[in-house]
């Protein structure tokens, strides 16, 4: 029997990719969607792109009745909105994979401090940080996840081997990440609309982005003391993607093979890494549409800076392909079922 599943808050960019990466899984069936904003409409009136495959309505949310039809939970809405649904589908015995930050940090001072009061703190000690190149063990028993943002996951993934090795400084890590626009989500916000965008690149929320405590917490506990960086965030004239370029310094003279051996050795047994050789660097248009993530490196032999690439589907890896990722893992299936597909390119 396949499993029955549930998306909360379907009408969003996460939310539709979510219905296509299932739609595309084997023992799942999608059996609920939610949306304020479209209650009583058909999905594919409002996501054209799902026309024959996919013919629920989606409802106004209740817990009761949703919890009756499914059982898995994604959440997919706005961070203090998951908070306030997620408690209830625990109580009813769902696992849930939120795709908010509600549930992405265990102290619920540091969520505080970078979005605002947290109604559930004590559920927090329940939830597990969705990386599964970290976490892959804790998520198996999770029964709530919080998947990680598109920033923190392109950062990370290219920074954990180093960090895990002990070979670069602490001291001033550079990262600095380019987002397409669908990252800023489906509402309507000046910022975001075609003329404000187009033609130009812009960094913003330096040294105050909420990816960041995301970033420092995850690496300063896998090094067992205080990591601070810099992380620059930027917005580029795309759909979908993130390129980040991270900046280290390495402890002791190295090659760009030794180090893209030890990005080889941390990750060879994941399915969604894939490591260019020497000599060549990603781009998101190989990712795009896919679960993959792409790390390049380059070594400046001569004085130890390190430069490492990475590229992402801020959509897919960055939300709903990790989500549904995270959900194989919980779930004992294989990780790739729904996953496994070709990038788009070009």
């Amino acid at each position: 029997m396949k499993t029955r599943v549930g998306v909360i808050g379907a009408t969003g960019y996460t939310g539709v990719e979510l219905l296509r990466l299932l739609l595309l899984h084997p023992e799942v069936e999608v059996t609920a969607l939610t949306s304020q904003k479209y209650a009583g409409t058909e999905i594919a009136e409002v996501f054209p792109s799902l026309a024959r495959h996919l013919s629920l309505r989606c409802e106004e949310l209740s817990i009761d009745r949703i919890s009756e039809k499914v059982d898995f939970i994604f959440t997919a809405v706005p961070h203090k909105t998951a908070m306030e649904v997620v408690p209830f589908f625990y109580q009813k015995g769902k696992r849930v994979v939120d795709l908010s930050a509600d549930f992405r940090f265990q102290d619920a001072k540091v969520y505080e401090q970078w979005y605002q009061k947290h109604t559930s703190p004590d559920l927090l000690k329940e939830s597990v940080y969705g990386l599964p190149e970290l976490h892959r063990e804790k998520i198996r028993e999770a029964k709530i996840v919080g998947n990680p943002g598109c920033y923190p996951t392109g950062a990370l993934i290219g920074l954990i081997p180093l960090v895990k090795k002990g070979m670069i400084s602490y001291e001033n890590i550079v990262i600095d990440s380019k987002s397409g626009v669908s990252g800023a989500g489906r509402d309507v916000v000046l910022g975001s609309l075609f003329c404000e965008v187009n033609e130009g690149v812009k960094a913003y929320n330096i040294f105050k982005h909420r990816h960041l405590p995301e970033i420092e917490g995850e690496l300063s506990a896998l090094a067992q003391k205080r990591i601070s960086v810099t992380f620059v965030p930027h917005l580029i004239p795309m759909d979908r993607g993130i390129l980040t370029t991270i900046y280290v310094h390495f402890l002791k003279q190295v090659k760009t093979e030794e180090v893209l051996n030890t990005f080889y050795q941390c990750y060879e047994k994941e399915p969604f890494i894939r490591i260019h050789p020497k000599g060549r660097l990603p781009n998101t248009k190989d990712v795009r549409g896919s679960n993959y993530c792409d790390i390049g490196v380059v070594v400046n032999e001569s004085d130890g800076r390190g430069v490492i690439v990475t590229a992402i589907d801020n959509l897919v890896k960055g939300a709903s392909g990790e989500a549904v990722q995270n959900m194989n893992i919980m779930l004992g299936y294989p990780e790739t079922l729904g996953l496994d597909v070709l990038p788009l390119f070009p």
